[in-house]
């Protein structure tokens, strides 16, 4: 049945591209005109969404006090503090006997905490008894922190609820209604566009593909509003994004819009499994070891029984279906490493994520995938200094990465090459800069409205829709809606920025902005190479690139993002619990 409708066999194709045919100058002023709406649309679906994310705001909340004696009650508004005489700690004991980080107290998502000690020098006592390990406290417990006397002691009636209150005031709404409807116009439109450049020629899986994608994205937003969720900012982007990915797939290679839309469907059931996966921080703790070995393993299978391809072994072809396992290995890198408060001051932590990141980066070099290498290397770095907070070992990182960079130049004569055309391209038009060049050019003539979805030439040139998809959007898009998707994926990363402040644990903040640093250096290759601002490395535009491995990981990277937003009933990747003062995620 696939195969028959992937091959337009159906003459449904032929009466309706006949019927726009038989109507004069129906076709000419329709694209005309809806390069124009498309455009409209899609500022009004991304702008509303952007800037409903970059001006939301997470109040300051109060979740316990350490009372010292019977004047001073400090309050505790972080759910993972170090207690210390650092001016940078989150609770300061400015005490002689309280060391620097003296010890940590976490919040529990059930509401319990625990409080350790950081291999201090006058230690921790718990209602009396010297603890060693994770000991838990309970609200009005006695703690001894570095000789220091206080207690635990928790929030009025009154302050839980003008915590609910403020939190519900400030997250603000925004729910799906009118980008679906805006977005689902612009399907609509953009399906008769496709039948109008393509003719009969287009396949009838084509609207059938865009039907159903819609079709989904309705039957989501109802079923996750349903749910009580109430912002639906960053899910509104992507769902544009994947139209614009669909899109691209459709003018290029119209034979496999049913297996890239089966990726967005699969894409969609990674992003959910994650969000309730991450919900159990101490679940997504323990499955770090497991997804090591299991990258190891895939990367190890790679290089094993890879298929040679765009320069590069790092695609494997399983029944027909070929995937990049350095694509699947970005979720689990992202997982093994985030860390959480106590994780921060444990070096064997960090070494153990230091010597899997190098296994990466080697395996990656091994396979030619130095694109994927790059972001890698670049992730690793925000990682790094997340967790230590030390530039020094980061310029030592780089200045080891820089070695190695001119190790590939003098024993990988194809990436030398590519180095040589950089910002070279228009004196290599027909050799080393064809694409950058081909890419510019139909860039330039779409102009800042496109020409019309189909309508492009680009798509003819190799890896048009991959590598140089900056190039399809902006000759078929328009130079608007192209910059509008770059501005998409730097809206995410700033997010993901903003959640640090009001993060529940480091594990998700560093997580988020792993993940978005994924996003954006891989958005930055693509777009900057194919324009020869950058070399020309093969790597893909987050949603938008024809790629189905790229599709699945993009809305599985995002759930690291939804897993950050603390704002009201903005996540279903938060999970909610009961405080005296009502319901709060």
């Amino acid at each position: 049945m696939v195969n028959n409708i992937a091959e337009g066999t159906s003459p449904l194709m032929e009466k309706v591209s006949s019927f726009f045919e038989s109507v004069p100058g129906f076709s000419h002023n329709f694209t005309a005109i809806a390069r124009w709406v498309f455009v409209v649309l899609a500022i009004y679906i991304l702008l509303r969404a952007i800037l409903s994310l970059l001006s939301s705001k997470t109040p300051s909340e109060i979740w316990a006090y350490l009372s010292i004696g019977n004047a001073l009650a400090m309050p505790i508004t972080h759910w993972e503090n170090v207690i210390g005489r650092a001016k940078s700690c989150d609770i300061n004991l400015d005490v002689k006997t309280v060391s620097k980080n003296h010890a940590t107290l976490i919040r529990k998502s059930d509401g319990k905490w625990i409080l350790n000690d950081l291999n201090s020098s006058s230690g921790n006592k718990v209602n009396g008894h010297p603890i060693s390990k994770p000991t838990l406290v309970r609200i009005g417990d006695a703690l001894t922190i570095g000789n220091v006397d206080c207690t635990l002691a928790s929030t009025s009636l009154e302050e839980d609820k003008h915590n609910h209150e403020a939190r519900a005031i400030l997250s603000g709404r925004f729910t799906p209604w009118k980008s679906i409807i805006a977005l689902s116009i612009f399907q609509v439109l953009l399906v008769i566009q496709l039948i109008i450049s393509k003719g009969s020629s287009l396949p009838p899986s084509v609207p059938i593909v865009f039907f159903m994608f819609t079709g989904i994205m309705w039957l989501y937003s109802i079923l996750v509003r349903s749910a009580g969720m109430t912002a639906f900012e960053i899910d509104s982007i992507a769902f544009f994004l994947s139209t614009l990915g669909l899109a691209v797939v459709a003018t290029s290679s119209p034979e496999e819009i049913v297996k890239q839309f089966v990726t967005v469907c699969m894409g969609m059931g990674l992003f959910f499994f994650l969000c309730w996966y991450l919900r159990d921080l101490d679940r997504a703790l323990k499955s770090r070891r497991i997804l090591l070995i299991a990258s190891v393993a895939l990367l190890l299978l790679n290089i094993a029984i890879g298929t040679y391809k765009y320069g590069a072994i790092n695609w494997i072809s399983v029944a027909g279906f070929s995937i990049q396992p350095s694509e699947l290995i970005k979720v689990s890198y992202i997982i093994i490493g985030s860390a959480t408060l106590d994780e921060l001051f444990q070096k064997k932590n960090l070494g153990l994520f230091i010597g899997f990141s190098i296994f990466c980066l080697l395996a990656l070099a091994y396979m030619g995938d130095f694109g994927t290498a790059a972001i890698f290397f670049i992730t690793f770095l925000v990682i790094s200094f997340m967790r230590s907070g030390d530039f020094s070992k980061l310029f030592l990182f780089i200045a080891s990465a820089a070695g190695a960079g001119l190790m590939v130049l003098r024993f990988k004569p194809y990436v030398l090459g590519r180095f040589s055309v950089w910002m070279h391209a228009w004196d290599f038009a027909d050799a080393g800069g064809y694409q950058q060049v081909r890419t510019m050019s139909a860039g330039a003539s779409g102009g800042l409205v496109g020409l019309g979805a189909g309508e492009g030439w680009l798509k003819k040139v190799a890896a048009a829709d991959t590598d140089l998809v900056f190039g399809v959007l902006s000759e078929e898009w328009g130079l608007i809606i192209a910059l509008l998707a770059i501005f998409s994926i730097v809206t995410f990363s700033v997010f993901a920025v903003k959640s640090i402040k009001a993060g529940r644990s480091t594990f998700y903040t560093i997580a988020a902005c792993a993940s978005m640093t994924l996003f954006i250096f891989q958005t930055i290759l693509n777009v900057f190479g194919s324009v020869d601002l950058l070399p020309l490395t093969g790597v893909t535009f987050p949603f938008v690139s024809n790629g189905g491995t790229s599709m699945i990981v993009s809305w599985g990277l995002l759930a690291f993002l939804k897993a950050a937003d603390t704002r009201e009933n903005a996540s279903i990747a938060v999970k909610r619990f009961k405080v005296k003062g009502g319901e709060v995620e």
